[in-house]
């Protein structure tokens, strides 16, 4: 199995590099820092020896900087079978208040990126006839919080788009998955006036996607919506 991870050297992404790797996966993964993505191979290296993981140190709010990964990727793996757009970034605030930017820099992270590496990637699944594309959207993609602001936006946006990636690619054999978590304890919350408890473990979010691409090929799940069990903070 061949994986691709955005936003992979903590949270919900290096959950999810780490379980993927524990089965057996060779992955492709980027994030801003390099001693991150240092840190995140001796992780894996640790749980998974004869893993294969290849890394890249990108900023993917810069679109250059998303289609040379693109290449990276198609480079390392050639039609990966999974993956996973899981960068983004998350700034609380009103869109009446918010900061001059927010909504462009939450847009260039959250849905830009996902869209233009989707984009690289598609025609080399196309061509293998399967893959599966997965988004990390979030509760907020179809709820609207007072203080979600552009960060909701994006979201709706990034929702959209693999909902309609979903029916493009249909006929191709490559299933799409939105994923919508909830409050899920990653370096977003860190420092927040709230007890660990209180969130989803991400993972936990890694399970699902696990239970996501084990399905037959005949079956696809759509969209999961998952939340903390006391419900939403």
């Amino acid at each position: 199995m061949k994986v691709i991870i955005t936003g992979a050297s903590k949270g919900i992404g290096k959950a999810a590099t780490l379980l993927l790797a524990e089965k057996g996966a060779e992955i492709a993964v980027c994030a801003r820092g390099k001693q991150q993505l240092e840190e995140l191979v001796a992780d894996v290296l640790r749980i998974a020896p004869q893993s294969k993981i290849h890394t890249s140190v990108a900023d993917l709010s810069d679109r250059d900087a998303v289609l040379t990964f693109g290449a990276f990727c198609l480079e390392k793996l050639g039609a990966p079978d999974i993956l996973i757009n899981n960068a983004g970034v998350f700034f609380p605030g009103q869109l009446h208040t918010e900061p001059e930017g927010a909504l462009e820099q939450m847009m260039q992270t959250n849905l830009f990126s996902a869209y233009h590496l989707s984009r690289t990637i598609i025609p080399a699944m196309k061509t293998a006839g399967k893959g599966h594309i997965i988004s990390i959207c979030s509760v907020a993609s179809i709820m609207a919080y007072s203080n979600g602001g552009a960060y909701s936006v994006s979201k709706y946006a990034l929702y959209g788009l693999s909902r309609n990636l979903r029916e493009e690619l249909k006929p191709f054999g490559i299933r799409v998955t939105s994923i919508l978590p909830g409050a899920t304890y990653t370096a977003s919350w860190e420092g927040a006036d709230i007890p660990e408890e209180r969130f989803m473990p991400a993972e936990d979010i890694a399970a699902v996607i696990w239970q996501a691409i084990s399905l037959s090929d005949r079956t696809v799940m759509e969209d999961i919506v998952l939340r903390p069990m006391e419900g939403d903070l």
